[in-house]
């Protein structure tokens, strides 16, 4: 992957993906709209670049940016929509995101600004059309625990998926828009894809994790979605 592409956005078609649930053993299809999304996670460059900010523990341009909240990633978006002159996709309330956990931001559909993919979208874009756990030799397509050498590695660097997209399985979480199980665990959101340090069993197309959205975690990143014009 050529080293200038990390605001890569790739094409993800519309279709239909089936989402389930471990606690309830509840599953559900849902359709998915076309949108796209970055063909990489976003990078510390990328990050730099827009935000000014170097959060993470490992350092490297290449590398994703981890050690970011699901709140830094939402002003990461909407600083980026407005640094490309478009209309950001969340309005964040004053005095949220800080030290609490509360909802207070609200994504307008509308929009044609950055934002982070839903879960299905995820899901929906991992799987790239295939029905399999993943979308390739996982040692082929991931860093994970069994190659990574115990630390994150640059983007790009392993085979993408049949749609254009690399690290969706390994490397770093990603942070996606959803609440997790808002009856169990209030305002945690959806982490997708398995990371570095994991074991081969959490990098599977359908594996959820969750996290407070202040944490920041060393295994935890985010890539960026934007929908796909009416």
């Amino acid at each position: 992957m050529g080293d200038n592409a990390d605001n890569e956005m790739v094409a993800v078609p519309a279709g239909q993906v089936t989402l389930s649930d471990r606690r309830t053993q509840r599953s559900w299809a849902v359709r998915v709209a076309s949108f796209r999304m970055s063909a990489v996670p976003v990078t510390q460059e990328w990050y730099a670049r827009v935000t000014g900010e170097h959060p993470s523990t490992a350092r490297g341009g290449r590398l994703p940016v981890e050690g970011v909240s699901w709140w830094d990633a939402i002003r990461f978006c909407n600083a980026l929509s407005v640094h490309e002159g478009l209309t950001p996709a969340y309005e964040v309330e004053p005095g949220t995101g800080s030290t609490d956990g509360d909802a207070g931001a609200h994504w307008d559909p509308d929009a044609d600004g950055y934002r982070l993919p839903t879960e299905a979208e995820w899901e929906h874009a991992c799987r790239a059309g295939g029905t399999g756990p993943r979308y390739g030799p996982l040692d082929d397509i991931a860093w994970y625990r069994g190659n990574s050498g115990d630390r994150v590695r640059p983007v790009g660097g392993r085979q993408p998926n049949a749609w254009g997209l690399y690290d969706m399985l390994g490397n770093v979480w990603d942070w996606c828009w959803d609440l997790y199980d808002a009856e169990v665990y209030g305002t945690y959101r959806v982490l997708r894809g398995g990371g570095w340090s994991d074991e081969h069993w959490s990098c599977r197309a359908s594996v959820r994790r969750r996290s407070h959205p202040t944490f920041r975690i060393d295994d935890v990143g985010f890539r960026v979605a934007r929908s796909a014009p009416a």
